[in-house]
């Protein structure tokens, strides 16, 4: 252990019995070793009175003398490099050291905690990611029935939530409790942008004769103000939490903030450019000018019929 960089170097029983020598010596370094036998009977009965080094020894050992603990500290070095550590240097190295023998060796302490909390987030985040992807996709279906526009309106909302990850790993923030919230709400919510839009755009679909362009310009004038201001109002909510002084609060408000202004943008910029370049319904002999009566136009010179006028 001692050999693995970023490693400190072990204490355990053994490092208490040499440094109780050498403060016999009166803290001679060269006295830094284990007693020899004629030491032992005069060096280690100063170890059983007092009460303080009983309490370390408790700390190294437990009461049958059974176990022994070896404490040493790491390097944060992050959750993927401690994981590789532990589970492909020192575990290894523990195997094969005792391997024949009757001694039994694992891994505790706080980075071995550290690391199955760090996959247990990992997992529920990925677990909730997937709820929310399903219950939302499935709420599509029953409301569009049309797996082309379901795909179309989840790519701007996952795209959102992928800009939101990058900037975590860009300014180093941990996907700790708080942190992996900000994915399953936000989606959730940035989603209902896009029901709001697609809602609006197959009722434009049926009422411009399934031309889509039209369609999509007016479902834009339509819906772009109340997503807007709903954008808006979410995100004065969220960014609240910023002025907490708890870091977890302040990581889950700017994040989510930022993911609702990021979606905002891809619902009105992208959503329409994914919807003009992959709905198939296009009527291509359609023309803008077939949705205005041509009795209502006619030439500058035409002449009117005055005894078609009637007087009120």
């Amino acid at each position: 252990m001692d050999s693995i960089p970023h490693v400190s170097r072990p204490v355990s029983l053994i490092s208490l019995v040499k440094a109780s020598k050498q403060a016999f010596y009166n803290g001679n370094p060269d006295r830094y070793e284990l007693p020899t036998a004629a030491e032992k009977g005069f060096i280690l009965r100063y170890m059983k009175g007092p009460q303080e080094t009983s309490a370390l020894l408790k700390s190294f050992a437990d009461p049958s003398l059974q176990q022994m603990r070896i404490s040493m500290q790491m390097s944060d070095l992050g959750s993927l490099r401690l994981d590789s550590l532990i589970n492909k240097v020192i575990k290894p190295g523990i195997e094969r050291y005792f391997a024949g023998t009757k001694i039994k060796a694992r891994p505790t302490g706080t980075v071995t905690l550290f690391i199955k909390g760090n996959k247990y987030l990992i997992d529920n985040l990925q677990e909730s990611l997937w709820w929310a992807f399903g219950l939302i996709s499935l709420s599509m279906a029953i409301l569009f029935a049309n797996l082309r526009i379901i795909l179309i309106a989840l790519i701007p909302n996952l795209l959102a939530l992928m800009i939101t990850g990058g900037l975590m790993g860009y300014f180093g923030i941990p996907l700790k409790a708080s942190t992996a919230l900000i994915f399953s709400i936000s989606f959730g919510i940035s989603v209902d942008n896009s029901i709001r839009f697609l809602a609006k755009y197959r009722q434009e679909q049926k009422a411009n004769n399934f031309f889509v362009p039209r369609s999509v310009s007016e479902s834009i004038l339509e819906t772009g103000k109340s997503i807007i201001y709903t954008s808006i109002v979410l995100f004065a909510g969220f960014i609240i939490f910023a002025f907490s002084n708890f870091g977890g609060t302040i990581a889950l408000g700017v994040l989510t903030s930022i993911t609702l202004g990021i979606s905002m943008l891809t619902n009105l910029i992208l959503l329409p450019a994914l919807l003009m370049t992959f709905d198939p319904h296009k009527k291509k002999d359609y023309s803008l000018i077939d949705d205005f009566d041509p009795e209502f136009y006619r030439e500058e010179d035409d002449e009117i019929d005055i005894s078609k006028l009637k007087k009120n």
